[in-house]
């Protein structure tokens, strides 16, 4: 446990951020995933629609810094790549 008042401080905010960040994480994740389902589906129109709110999600997520760049840029080609399939 922290001692110094600063380490309280401290840690009281990353508590915070682990909120923030966790709840940013499973929004880019969910997207992914109802993405993912109309791929499956095989719903070329609303997929097309839907991709450009999970760029939107992942580049929030990134710009907080909750996801790597890279790993972002790597969901983000992927998925389109799915999406050129259909």
């Amino acid at each position: 446990m922290p001692i110094t008042s600063s380490a309280k401080k401290a840690h009281r905010s990353s508590l915070k951020k682990r909120i923030f960040n966790l709840r940013r994480k499973v929004k880019a994740a969910e997207t992914v995933k109802s993405f993912k389902k109309l791929v499956a589906l095989g719903d070329k129109k609303a997929a097309l629609a839907m991709m450009s709110s999970v760029q939107k999600a992942l580049d929030k997520a990134v710009k907080g810094k909750t996801l790597n760049k890279n790993m972002a840029s790597r969901k983000k080609s992927r998925l389109s790549k799915l999406l050129k399939k259909l």
